[in-house]
């Protein structure tokens, strides 16, 4: 039996808000209650970047009872004008009596000024109900705030022995149906999926989302540095958004051509390879916040070796592959001592029919790097 509690209130909104994941843009997904003398009379999540906000949807439902009510906010507050007016004066406005927050807004508009324009109005707020479960929810949009960069999620399917295809290239199907279909929910929640060329060429993907109910498709970004990814490729071929990455000495017909296609081609640096750093900070500027990563091995190697990757899930198939020359998930250079492979943090395993999931943080990539703007304290 679930106890009723602040705790019980923040998890009703943060399960609001983990439901609207993928669809709010660079925002973050913030889920809202509303409670009035032990009844909840309002809820709300944010849906969409430029409408609402939880807060606001959850007050409307509230109405007149909002006023001495308890609002449970699993993100601060905002305190700033952006696309929509600040949340914080909304709640001052409807007369709440006690304001819980999940987790303070490192966005640097807010970090702490929501809770403390709450507070000058007399409005008893409580911080940090459920914070490390708040905070996980947003570590998109709390890197995107940050850095301006997109947080990239590294996922891809693996034998046991590492391997994502045999030697001769097959790689149809190496996990199940349950873990497929847990990827194009993964594809429905980010806002790109990045490959490389060797990807495209080898399967002609569409990089679509594909589940039994409707869901949002990926912008697509594909990594080229020599443009050898053809015209015909059924991923330059529909309405999705689609950035190619290349280098400044890429084939300038090449380029005009593929954006006649309606591609985007974005220059990254002017090596032989594509500058996979630079190129972060261009899909940024393009409002990209989260990327999916189903690379091939080379690709995953090159973005894990530029520190590139926030966090990696590696569905495992129970079988063994083997093979000389089969393909394995990351092809790069290592390390010359086991003591120095790179070890994941934070390491959780969820079941997918008969495979299993592992999912990890690279060193460096906790969640207190992307909070630094919350060096709000309470004494604030």
């Amino acid at each position: 039996m679930e106890l009723l509690n602040d705790e019980f209130y923040m998890q009703l909104a943060l399960k609001l808000a983990g439901g609207a994941s993928g669809q709010t843009g660079v925002n973050p997904v913030v889920g809202c209650v509303v409670v009035q003398s032990g009844r909840i009379v309002g809820m709300g999540a944010h849906l969409k970047r430029g409408e609402g906000h939880a807060e606001v949807l959850a007050l409307n439902m509230a109405g007149e009872e909002a006023r001495g009510a308890t609002a449970y906010v699993t993100l601060e507050p905002c305190s700033h004008f952006g696309v929509t007016p600040p949340c914080c004066e909304r709640l001052i406005a409807e007369g709440v009596s006690r304001v819980v927050v999940g987790a303070v807004d490192p966005n640097p508009l807010v970090a702490g000024r929501g809770i403390q324009r709450l507070r000058e109005t007399g409005i008893q707020v409580d911080v940090g109900v459920l914070e490390a479960e708040a905070t996980a929810l947003n570590e998109v949009f709390n890197k995107f705030i940050i850095t301006g960069k997109p947080f990239v999620t590294l996922k891809t399917a693996l034998s046991l022995d590492g391997r994502i295809a045999t030697r001769t290239g097959h790689s149809r199907w190496i996990t199940g149906a349950e873990s497929r279909e847990a990827v194009h929910t993964l594809r429905h929640r980010h806002n790109a999926i990045m490959v490389g060329v060797d990807t495209v060429l080898a399967d002609d993907p569409e990089l679509t989302t594909r589940l039994s109910v409707p869901g949002l498709h990926p912008a697509r970004i594909i990594v080229d540095s020599k443009l050898r990814v053809p015209e015909t490729a059924r991923v330059l071929n529909d309405a999705a958004p689609k950035l190619v990455l290349t280098t400044e000495q890429a084939d300038a017909t090449k380029i005009d051509r593929l954006r006649g296609l309606g591609a985007e081609v974005l220059l990254c640096g002017s090596g032989a390879r594509v500058d996979l750093a630079a190129a972060m900070t261009l899909i940024g500027e393009r409002s990209i916040s989260s990327i999916l990563l189903e690379g091939g091995g080379v690709l995953n190697g090159a973005m894990l070796e530029a520190g590139l990757v926030d966090k990696l899930m590696l569905f495992y198939a129970p079988i063994i592959v083997g093979g000389v020359g089969a393909p394995s998930a990351f092809a790069f250079t290592g390390p010359e001592e086991m003591s120095s492979a790179l070890r994941l943090n934070r390491v959780s395993m969820q079941a997918f029919g008969e495979d299993w999931c592992m999912t990890g943080y690279p060193p460096g990539k906790d969640a207190a790097d992307y909070t630094g703007a919350t060096a709000y304290k309470e004494e604030n």
